[in-house]
């Protein structure tokens, strides 16, 4: 059966290891060799495009990005056409869109035509699972792993926020969210988030999350589409800024993340995100290499140290070593 990726707990436990373990595959297998990877953004995208792009790229396939207004997505055309059309071209599709019910559509669509093309969410409104699996990667890589670990998110409990934290109960994290009531994650998610294993906690004050936390993670405050309330939104999360003295309340060693773009002064202080303790830059790194090791698991590659093609090592489309490591 084809698998999607719609949101983090899409995956088992040990698929989840799987993907982690393929990310960091050194001379990963050019899976997509001659073929194509549909990409649609509804929305802007920097980290997501370009990473996702690259990853492509190295297994050996041709990335085709499409803005919204190209596809037309529920107006042009149904989600379910649109799917369907990619799926003649490409052997996989990936879609950044404002609804995540048209992500739900494109995959029925794909299964019920029977095509073996995987479906990808590059974000949606509900969920942003790729990101949390670069955060899962570099957490795991900076900590030493991720089960019995303490991570912290405070500020609002949003799409990055959710698909991380149901990354973390399938790896065994103890998870605290610091966020204004109106702003907190809602019961249904909760319970599943608890019933995948996760230890999660609820607070409304942000030393709360961070006392003794080994990683303290936070997102911007007003995030696309919502910038019609965003003097409200700044009011209500006066106080959740990770600052120094918010860290100084975390492990010793804990470590700062944040998905980007960042606010300094607002849901982070430049001292921090830009200071010794901030992983942010090789959390960016990792969209690239968590993409990749996605990708790998979702064609059915194998981590088995197959030899490198010499298609693609003579087009140089592969095998590009980890930076600034």
């Amino acid at each position: 059966m084809t698998r999607h990726l719609l949101e983090t707990d899409d995956l088992a436990a040990d698929e989840l290891a799987a993907v982690l373990d393929l990310a960091r595959e050194p001379r990963p297998r050019p899976v997509l060799a001659g073929r194509g990877a549909a990409l649609v953004f509804e929305k802007p995208s920097n980290r997501t495009r370009n990473a996702t792009e690259m990853a492509v790229v190295q297994l050996g396939g041709h990335p085709i990005s499409i803005r919204g207004e190209e596809v037309g997505l529920g107006t042009r055309e149904t989600a379910e056409d649109i799917a369907r059309t990619l799926a003649c071209y490409h052997a996989v599709i990936g879609a950044r869109v404002q609804d995540h019910g048209n992500l739900e559509r494109m995959a029925a669509a794909l299964d019920a035509s029977g095509t073996a093309v995987p479906l990808i969410n590059l974000l949606s409104d509900r969920a942003h699972p790729c990101q949390a699996l670069a955060d899962l990667l570099t957490m795991q890589e900076v900590l030493g792993g991720l089960r019995g670990r303490t991570l912290a998110w405070v500020g609002d409990a949003n799409n990055v926020c959710r698909s991380l934290l149901l990354g973390g109960a399938l790896a065994g994290m103890r998870m605290r969210v610091a966020s204004p009531p109106a702003f907190s994650l809602d019961d249904a998610d909760a319970d599943r988030i608890v019933s995948l294993g996760g230890d999660l906690e609820l607070v409304e004050r942000p030393e709360l999350a961070a006392a003794g936390a080994d990683a303290v993670h936070t997102d911007v405050w007003v995030s696309m589409g919502q910038e019609a309330d965003a003097a409200a939104r700044r009011r209500a999360f006066d106080g959740f800024t990770v600052d120094e003295a918010l860290m100084a309340r975390a492990a010793p060693d804990a470590v700062v993340l944040h998905c980007l773009p960042a606010h300094r002064g607002e849901e982070i202080a430049a001292s921090v995100v830009d200071g010794p303790r901030s992983v942010v830059w090789r959390q960016a790194e990792n969209r690239l290499h968590a993409a990749r090791g996605l990708l790998l698991w979702l064609l059915d590659a194998k981590p088995d140290g197959a030899a490198w093609s010499p298609v693609a090592e003579a087009s140089g489309a592969a095998g590009t070593p980890r930076t600034g490591r």
